[in-house]
């Protein structure tokens, strides 16, 4: 019984290692977050980029932790996605052929799926941008900006997602006009 308590722990040690690297962000995701910092912070100014993260000693670090760990998340999610979305239209199709002719129509279309969700996470981040230069040029009028998002310190931040919501929303609508 105890070889197998022993066992079971030095497994239970062997794998953690390895499940606790799989959620780590990637080296390249810390570089494009922080492409995507900098532009946000030159969009924002510093004072306003500091309201969204936190102090200004430390606001350009979390943000680029906090972009890092939000687009392996997504990342990750869209890739299972797209792969069991590719199996259901493959499945559906019921492809005839070579041995691997499944295999081949899953990785294609699985790849497709991540593509086009990849773009949408860049328009999204311009959007965000976008939005950013908006409203360091809306706070100027400070009577109106208070009246829109609050006089509280979190007012900025509600300006950027708002304004970025507004802007996707825009994005998606042209799209759809686009297909019909």
């Amino acid at each position: 019984m105890k070889k197998l308590l022993v066992a079971a722990a030095l497994s239970a040690a062997a794998i953690s290692p390895a499940v606790a690297m799989a959620t780590d962000p990637a080296p390249s995701d810390f570089k494009n977050a922080a492409k995507y910092c900098k532009a946000l912070k030159s969009a924002s100014g510093s004072t306003s980029f500091a309201t969204m993260f936190g102090t200004k000693k430390n606001a350009y670090g979390k943000c680029v932790s906090q972009t890092a760990k939000k687009t392996a998340t997504e990342d990750a999610a869209q890739a299972k996605t797209a792969k069991s979305q590719a199996v259901e239209e493959c499945r559906a199709v019921k492809t005839e052929g070579s041995k691997n002719a499944f295999g081949k129509c899953v990785s294609e279309k699985a790849k497709a799926k991540k593509a086009a969700a990849d773009k949408e996470d860049e328009a999204q981040q311009g959007d965000r941008i976008t939005a950013a230069k908006s409203c360091e040029a809306a706070k100027k009028d400070t009577a109106k900006f208070a009246a829109d998002f609050g006089s509280k310190k979190n007012a900025f931040g509600k300006c950027v997602s708002t304004t970025a919501k507004q802007l996707a929303a825009e994005r998606k609508a042209e799209r759809e006009k686009a297909a019909a």
